[in-house]
């Protein structure tokens, strides 16, 4: 459930406008010539980012183009295109992080809208399942979709000439000029529910289809500050050392997908400038001669480095130029390539084994020994973002490395058995699970899973009151924040939020029984070295996510938008109260499911109208079969889903 705080964009930076000209020409005559004004326009860095989903290794686009709407009706005016052959960009490594595109001319206006055009051909989109997908998910871990069970909805054109453009209209107007560095983030969510969509039609004799809808989950998210953007590591072959040594260029590489043996490189068009660190350093390993310096600009490896391949961590300045943090760089794209990237799967202490997932949805065991560095992606903070945050195994043991975090690891051989962890690239710290013994500091996380060196019980402080942080909105804000899960935008901020918080999970609901006790269920994104805890995480948000309960049986009948329940194994004696929010777009999802001579009939019921809370009033009396989802409140169960059954009513 490390779905929260989604991410997904292109961003402005710095505008540079081209000034327009007047000239008269004389000479006698008492007319003149008048040029037309220079068409102004500025830079804009392009990238694309979104959420992940735990069931996928790999889902794999081929994005054409990127198009802006003018504001007021025109055409939309395209502003980047892809190389040909259109490579693949996997969505699924992009969990919060930006993928780099290049920098692209935007004409100055205002827009209020973008059109992607994504490729919808049969293999141009590319499903590999996770190599620990949820509990019940239809395929076995690792495998590759054929294309012939892929579902491309609202694609255009004919046969081998299929796009699927996707319209996103801006949740405000982007106004580009020669005097202010704009960013736009347009978000892909993977987790949304109608993104990918299996389903087994009669006509698949047993077979799952997957549906996948890219109109919908993508969407304007807007972001105030780029230079808090968090760049996944971007591949590109450098073409030169700039003369002063303070940067170099590269044109822009995209891995091959599927992933192949060795690994080559589809070489892009666009070029990106990127400076060395002159205040931190800049890392520098060479991996074909295994060696790691520390440089303040590129003066010494002006004859070296050009037509390398390099791999870079970057972040951006405020004013919009690329600074790379660690630059990799070999002979072979397969050496700068070869190093697993994905969500970490299992945490072993007692062997120092560390389980990473990569794009093929097989699980890469790394060791990690006294000399593997840890660093954590903060783009906002240059002196943390170049340092390491730990060395050694003991970083394992504290619990500072769990499951579900977002890791990018540097192997010391890549040709090595067992594959020794280098250095280990920390780009989203996430912990979740059972929320307990919140207080004014912080609170514990207690989290299970089916394997036992994978759990972990961690109390963690939210981070300073004093520290700045980022609402689900983009606006910035101070210290701590919660909100409910799906509901970013009711986010709880400010000096009261942490009192709310303690007061929101400090509790429960208990339907007795073999079922007990129910407490709230959260997931965090963590930071290293806040003010709250100098050296070591600090949470700076969380989510509360609906616990499932079982199946029960209404028994004091719905009223004042609440109603009791009991569960199946639960004592019949200790009813809970279930409170329905009936506030429009935070309302409680309700559906009636009836079953009438064979025929199952879905209805959604809105309970924010009068005739919504007529129905749910009428179907929710005692012995009503019914199932929540909700968030543990202290006395009773906030629903987030609401389901009740009618005619032929399952079995209690």
């Amino acid at each position: 459930m490390q779905r929260n705080m989604l991410r997904s964009a292109f961003y402005g930076a710095l505008l540079i406008g081209l000034t327009a000209t007047l000239t008269a020409c004389g000479g006698g005559g008492s007319g003149s010539n008048v040029t037309s004004p220079t068409p102004m326009s500025g830079t804009m860095p392009l990238t694309i980012s979104d959420a992940s989903s735990d069931d996928w290794a790999t889902i794999g686009v081929k994005l054409l183009s990127i198009a802006l709407v003018p504001q007021g009706g025109g055409s939309a005016v395209t502003v980047w295109t892809a190389p040909s052959p259109a490579p693949y960009v996997n969505l699924e490594q992009l969990d919060q992080l930006g993928e780099i595109l290049g920098n692209v001319s935007v004409p100055v206006g205002t827009y209020s809208g973008a059109v992607l055009t994504i490729s919808a051909n049969p293999g141009d989109l590319l499903l590999t399942v996770a190599a620990d997908p949820e509990s019940g998910f239809p395929v076995a871990p690792g495998t590759s979709i054929a294309s012939g069970a892929i579902q491309i909805l609202g694609k255009q054109g004919s046969s081998g000439n299929f796009p699927v453009p996707v319209n996103v209209t801006f949740d405000f107007p982007l106004t580009v000029s020669t005097s202010q560095n704009n960013a736009l983030d347009l978000e892909f969510d993977l987790a949304h529910p109608a993104f990918i969509v299996g389903h087994a039609p009669p006509a698949a004799a047993g077979a799952t289809l997957w549906a996948v809808n890219f109109n919908g989950p993508v969407r304007h998210h807007p972001v105030r500050d780029s230079a808090r953007l968090l760049l996944r590591h971007t591949y590109g072959t450098v073409k030169a050392v700039a003369s002063d040594g303070k940067s170099l260029t590269i044109t822009k590489d995209f891995p091959v997908l599927p992933v192949t043996n060795p690994e080559t490189a589809i070489a892009g068009t666009q070029s990106l400038q990127i400076f060395a660190d002159a205040t931190h350093g800049t890392i520098l390993y060479d991996l074909d001669a295994k060696t790691r310096i520390v440089v303040k600009d590129f003066t010494a490896e002006a004859m070296s480095l050009p037509n390398k391949f390099v791999r870079i961590a970057a972040r951006y300045q405020v004013d919009g130029t690329l600074v790379a943090v660690r630059v990799w760089a070999s002979s072979q794209f397969s050496n700068v390539w070869l190093s697993p990237e994905g969500h970490v799967l299992h945490v072993d202490t007692t062997t120092n084994i560390i389980t990473v997932a990569n794009e093929s949805g097989a699980g890469v065991p790394l060791t990690v020994d006294a000399n593997t560095e840890f660093f954590f992606r903060t783009p906002a903070n240059a002196s943390t973002d170049a340092t390491p945050i730990g060395t050694g195994t003991g970083f394992l043991t504290s619990h500072n490395l769990v499951r579900g975090f977002k890791v990018h690891v540097t192997v010391v051989d890549p040709l090595a058995t067992p594959l020794v962890a280098e250095s280990i690239d920390i780009e989203t710290a996430a912990y979740s699970g059972r929320i307990s013994g919140a207080n004014n500091t912080g609170f514990t996380y207690t989290r299970q899973f089916a394997r036992a060196t994978d759990d972990y019980s961690l109390t963690l402080d939210y981070i300073s009151g004093a520290t700045a942080n980022t609402d689900p909105s983009g606006n910035s804000v101070m210290g701590f924040l919660w909100w409910d899960f799906t509901y970013p935008t009711l986010a709880t901020e400010g000096s009261n939020a942490v009192t709310a918080f303690v007061t929101a999970t400090n509790g429960g609901v208990n339907f007795g029984g073999t079922v007990g006790a129910l407490t709230a269920w959260g997931a965090s994104a963590a930071t290293w070295a806040d003010a709250a805890n100098p050296n070591g995480w600090s949470l700076r948000n969380a989510v509360l996510i609906p616990t499932p309960v079982p199946l029960g049986a209404v028994t004091t009948p719905f009223a004042g938008n609440s109603f009791a329940m009991t569960v199946l194994g639960g004592s019949p004696t200790m009813p809970v109260t279930v409170d329905v929010s009936t506030t429009a777009q935070s309302a409680t999802l309700v559906y009636q499911v009836d079953r009438s001579n064979g025929v199952i009939t879905i209805s959604p019921i809105d309970v924010t109208t009068s005739s919504g809370l007529a129905a749910i009033t009428a179907g929710l009396v005692a012995g009503t079969p019914v199932k929540v989802y909700g968030v543990p409140q202290p006395g009773s169960l906030k629903a987030y889903v609401l389901v009740y059954f009618t005619g032929m009513l399952p079995s209690l």
